[in-house]
């Protein structure tokens, strides 16, 4: 059996931030298999987020995933990667903590839901449905030579996508989205409260 603790004694609990050690989370999604101009982008966007002091999210494999883990650990950050499978194993050799999920694609949720915002380099449709479950969830998206969302019978491109012409650019924009949306952490994502 449990017992809870005191209310003086969870008053003195770390916050999230202690716990973590960083404030913020910011995924960095993209292919697997990717061009090398790709992979130096992703790698500059993973060592700024870690050096503005964000924990970087990946899906944890080859890629994008692994040239942002990369660059993160070249920072001096940590790096989370969601892995497809059960293997820990699985793991890009820059992955600070490997979850291993078992869900597959599905896992794509699990590394939207970690991240308080997502910066998109190139990718496919892995890619794609992170981004629409990213702005599902009210989750910013910054989107670094990847794709552009269109609304039929809009006016250019959706501006759910915050896009950036350069890595610094794009990781400027995620840590000050991302740490808006961790400040609201706490209260609902807008689809949270749907059926």
């Amino acid at each position: 059996m449990t017992q809870r603790a005191p209310d003086d004694a969870r008053d003195d609990a770390p916050d999230d931030a202690a716990v973590t050690g960083t404030a913020i989370a910011v995924a960095v999604i993209g292919s697997r298999n990717c061009s090398s101009r790709d992979e130096q982008l992703a790698e500059e966007v993973g060592r700024r987020l870690a050096e503005a002091g964000a924990m970087v999210v990946t899906g944890g494999l080859g890629g994008v995933m692994a040239a942002a883990c990369r660059g993160a650990r070249a920072g001096g950050g940590t790096t989370v990667g969601i892995l497809p499978g059960e293997r820990r194993s699985e793991a890009n050799r820059w992955v600070s903590v490997a979850v291993p999920t078992g869900l597959g694609e599905g896992r794509n949720l699990v590394v939207v839901r970690a991240a308080d915002a997502l910066v998109a380099v190139g990718g496919e449709y892995g890619t794609l449905s992170e981004i629409a479950f990213a702005l599902k969830l009210g989750r910013p998206v910054v989107g670094l030579a990847t794709w552009e969302l269109h609304r039929h019978g809009g006016v250019g491109p959706d501006p759910g996508v915050h896009l950036a012409s350069d890595a610094a650019a794009a990781t400027a924009m995620a840590v000050g989205l991302a740490r808006r949306t961790a400040s609201h952490l706490g209260g609902s994502c807008p689809d949270d409260q749907a059926s």
